[in-house]
């Protein structure tokens, strides 16, 4: 017997008995859902939820927190055989005051005014028809995660808090008020300690939201009075926005409200989800099950933030790599703690289509095991990526093309009759290597001129490509150049062994071919990019080198 998830997979007898012992770690996570409610059954809907702080443009941090879950609810839909119904709730927490003015807005100034205003009251500093800085920042996540085809549902903590969605609980927390401080309290400082409230008034003269102490809390009434920030002293009504909580209190308040399931959270929250979980249960919810993940670092190893604009946007990993290897980016080691810059990209894309090659010629327990898997909720195309992206690179950086046209010119040659037309997804490809080479390998280019081992060593090199048939494949060629390297001392590695027995060769060969002729440290298989590049093109570079005209 089969059924047919919503995404069209065939839920078959044998990929449900192999997810069931799947270990990838979205399998995982789905079986803690299942095993939170075994008592109980299922409710209606399983509710997965994200969390979007908008004090800065969403970044690939924001991403992959919505793209992680909605693995782990494809799983989960798997594991139970698509028999419970789930959404995805984004919800961005716009409510919370501008502590600081973002690093990177157009017009810092436009926005000193409006400190301490929630963020969906400050004027939108980026242009266009947008009500507010958060409704510009919440519209920019929601667009990419529309173009990426995520099904989820957005929510505005503004909305909720004025809508009226979250007032029943806030009354319970004014009726708590003592429990809640208990929970607090303890994880304060003693000056802090003195002035802390979990209820954030919005001011009704300034508009700003308050860290004030509290005179009074009315239970019955649910109403706060505090000092406003004319001195004048103040009552308000916890509900109907007129209030928020403290970020710590919110979410714990925010998962009782919902019936949250799942939420997976930053190592940084780690230590507070005891105290999300505590007020949660106080206001009468269930905690949901947890997913703690490593935080993503820039170049110099520091934490990517949205308000200093530093790491990766998402609009700029996709102008340089297809979306599917920030995905898989997003799928591995997400317990580990990674560098998300430039850098990584190469490396993400040609790993993706080395999985995806892989695929189709898997057993089920390692399809399940497959990044691809996940990244396509179980249905990922069949796509054979003739040309490594890093491949691409070195023969742009070899030819000094400009436009897609001339790297055709040698894949046509490398891979008779694949076209641009039969495979979009390389010429793809091509497009991000020109755009790639030009803002990060070019820049960097730094040829230096062979020494005299290194001078006999290309002119070995040349004479053996010299004897090799103009169609030699990556194999022959990388063995013929093996040849050369062997025999020249310098080379030796005598750790290894070369198939005659002799000594092996050393990677240092490598790297003085890629600095002495492609101007990097760097490279894939060599032998592979002569065969792409072309031997007699190859020779003419080798000349080029030797006369002196590249370094």
């Amino acid at each position: 017997m089969t059924s047919r998830l919503h995404n069209q997979i065939e839920l078959t007898a044998e990929l449900i008995e192999t997810a069931a012992e799947a270990k990838a770690w979205p399998f995982e996570e789905a079986r803690k859902i299942i095993k939170r409610y075994e008592r109980t059954g299922f409710p209606d809907t399983v509710l997965f939820e994200t969390g979007y702080g908008p004090s800065g443009l969403p970044h690939i941090g924001t991403f992959g927190e919505v793209a992680r879950t909605s693995m782990v609810r494809h799983a989960f839909h798997v594991l139970t055989k698509d028999t419970v119904k789930t959404k995805l709730l984004c919800f961005s927490d716009d409510m919370d005051g501008m502590r600081k003015i973002p690093d990177n807005v157009p017009d810092p100034s436009l926005l000193a005014p409006h400190l301490h205003e929630p963020l969906s009251a400050v004027p939108n500093p980026f242009g266009g028809n947008y009500k507010s800085f958060a409704d510009h920042n919440n519209v920019m996540l929601c667009r990419f995660l529309d173009t990426f085809g995520f099904d989820y549902e957005f929510a505005s903590a503004t909305d909720y808090y004025k809508s009226g969605r979250f007032d029943e609980v806030l009354l319970r927390a004014a009726e708590r008020y003592d429990d809640i401080m208990k929970v607090m309290l303890p994880t304060l400082g003693e000056e802090r300690q003195a002035t802390y409230s979990p209820f954030l008034p919005i001011s009704p003269t300034s508009g700003r939201v308050l860290y004030v102490p509290l005179k009074h809390i009315d239970a019955k009434n649910g109403t706060i009075t505090f000092d406003d920030e004319n001195g004048v002293e103040t009552t308000l009504p916890v509900t109907g926005g007129n209030v928020k909580l403290q970020w710590k209190p919110d979410f714990g308040m925010r998962w009782a409200a919902l019936g949250v399931d799942f939420e997976m959270f930053g190592k940084d929250h780690q230590t507070n989800a005891v105290i999300y979980d505590r007020i949660c249960e106080i206001l009468g919810g269930r905690a949901p099950e947890h997913f703690v993940y490593e935080l993503f670092l820039d170049d110099v190893g520091q934490k990517i933030s949205k308000s200093k604009g530093n790491g990766l946007s998402i609009d700029e990993w996709l102008t340089y790599a297809p979306t599917e290897s920030l995905g898989l980016y997003m799928f591995q080691k997400p317990r580990t703690a990674k560098r998300l810059y430039f850098d990584v990209i190469p490396k993400a894309v040609d790993e993706y289509f080395t999985y995806l090659s892989a695929y189709g010629k898997q057993s089920w327990k390692d399809r399940l095991n497959n990044p691809v898997w996940h990244l396509h909720s179980g249905n990922p195309p069949a796509i054979e990526m003739p040309v490594p992206f890093a491949l691409l690179l070195n023969l742009v950086s070899a030819s000094n093309a400009e436009n897609s046209s001339v790297l055709w010119g040698f894949i046509s040659r490398y891979a008779p009759g694949v076209t641009a037309e039969n495979n979009p997804e390389l010429d793809a490809l091509v497009g991000y290597a020109i755009r790639y080479f030009n803002d990060f390998v070019k820049p960097s280019k730094k040829f230096r001129a062979p020494d005299d081992v290194e001078r006999i060593a290309l002119e070995e090199m040349d004479k053996k490509l010299a004897t090799l048939p103009d169609d030699a494949d990556g194999s022959e060629i990388q063995n013929a150049i093996l040849d050369v390297a062997r025999a020249i001392e310098r080379y030796q590695d005598h750790t290894k062994k070369s198939p005659e027995g002799g000594p092996g060769v050393s990677v240092s060969f490598f790297q003085m071919l890629y600095e002495v002729l492609i101007g990097q440290e760097r490279g894939p298989r060599f032998g592979s990019f002569v065969a792409l590049y072309g031997i007699v093109e190859t020779r003419a570079l080798i000349a080029k080198a030797l006369a002196g005209n590249l370094s």
